[in-house]
């Protein structure tokens, strides 16, 4: 249709839904009503244009969402041997406090069943641990390891199965931190190839990832009008439901995309946690103002949002100075 210059516009499904009713005052459905039904919302003009997305930020978009699938089986196979620890050697943590550090995991492949370990000297097991590991535990923590393994409480029945169960688990896990690290790999290299994304980066507190989720899920942010057209397509503009004297609670619409609400949360709890000015403009709203932390929240995500549209517009780099200068008292804070 593009090729074809055709102007092409969506018309939102949920909309669709909530509409058909007003033909005929049913909830009938068919083809023809949801053709009379769609055609009536174009000519009303309740549309909205589809914009074009270059490839860097297709790229982007298929990456993240790759990366969420990958993140979600880490997490999985790592809940697993946790699971695996708490019922074959639980005493493990009071050795590495962390299942996926990389002693833990070292130990879980050469010497996982206490049964064996306890046998075994404690020089033997740093050995062990070198030939998996640069950097390894010393021999304090391999004693600890054999002391704890003595006095194991963990399950002394079906040991075979667990081993074999925990040889999955591992694979499992390697695929996942292999195959995340590569994603994450493809994501920077696209990063490099927009033009304004290396001055985003510049931000104190803005990482690659979310960055990407954001420019994945918004596409251009240079064919934004405004900070508020990104906050609208994110779904976090506000709603509110009134009739008459009675007041109803404005709220988050969360008509929008999901996922790119959530990188706009945590690049924006990033910068509150390690951008002097995003800091000091937080603490402001909750110390002075006396602004709930999640409505300081909330609000600073249309801050960033209009940062970033502004800075992607203009291709200019972010200026400390102009945040400072609109909240004077805050920066001194």
């Amino acid at each position: 249709l593009f090729n074809h210059n055709i102007e092409v516009v969506t018309v939102n499904p949920y909309s669709v839904k909530r509409n058909k009713e007003n033909r005929d005052n049913t909830q009938s459905k068919s083809d023809k009503k949801d053709a009379l039904v769609i055609a009536d919302m174009v000519k009303n003009g309740y549309y909205s244009f589809v914009r074009h997305t270059p490839e860097s930020f297709e790229k982007l978009r298929v990456l993240m969402s790759n990366r969420d699938v990958v993140v979600k089986r880490l997490v999985s196979s790592i809940n697993q041997l946790n699971r695996w620890v708490d019922i074959v050697f639980p005493e493990l943590r009071q050795v590495f406090k962390d299942v996926k550090a990389k002693g833990a995991i070292a130990t879980l492949r050469l010497f996982p069943m206490p049964t064996k370990l306890r046998f075994m000297k404690p020089d033997e097991v740093v050995a062990g641990w070198k030939t998996v590991m640069k950097r390894q535990p010393g021999l304090k923590k391999a004693q600890l390891l054999v002391q704890v393994a003595k006095r194991s409480i963990g399950s002394l029945q079906a040991l075979d199965a667990y081993k074999f169960h925990l040889e999955q688990l591992l694979e499992e896990y390697d695929l996942a931190v292999k195959q995340l690290e590569r994603v994450e790999s493809q994501v920077t290299d696209v990063l490099t190839k927009i033009p304004y994304a290396k001055k985003l980066l510049l931000i104190k507190g803005i990482s690659e990832i979310s960055l990407a989720g954001i420019l994945g899920e918004a596409g251009d942010l240079s064919g934004f009008s405004h900070g508020n057209s990104l906050l609208r397509h994110a779904g976090l503009h506000l709603a509110e439901a009134s009739s008459g004297k009675w007041k109803g609670q404005i709220v988050i619409s969360k008509r929008g995309r999901s996922r790119l609400r959530r990188f706009l949360y945590l690049a924006t709890m990033s910068l509150v946690m390690n951008n002097p000015e995003f800091k000091a403009i937080h603490s402001h709203n909750v110390k002075v103002k006396k602004t709930k932390k999640m409505k300081s929240i909330m609000k600073l995500i249309g801050k960033l949002a209009r940062i970033f549209i502004g800075m992607a517009r203009r291709n200019e780099a972010y200026c400390p100075d102009k945040l400072q200068s609109l909240f004077p008292q805050a920066a001194k804070k």
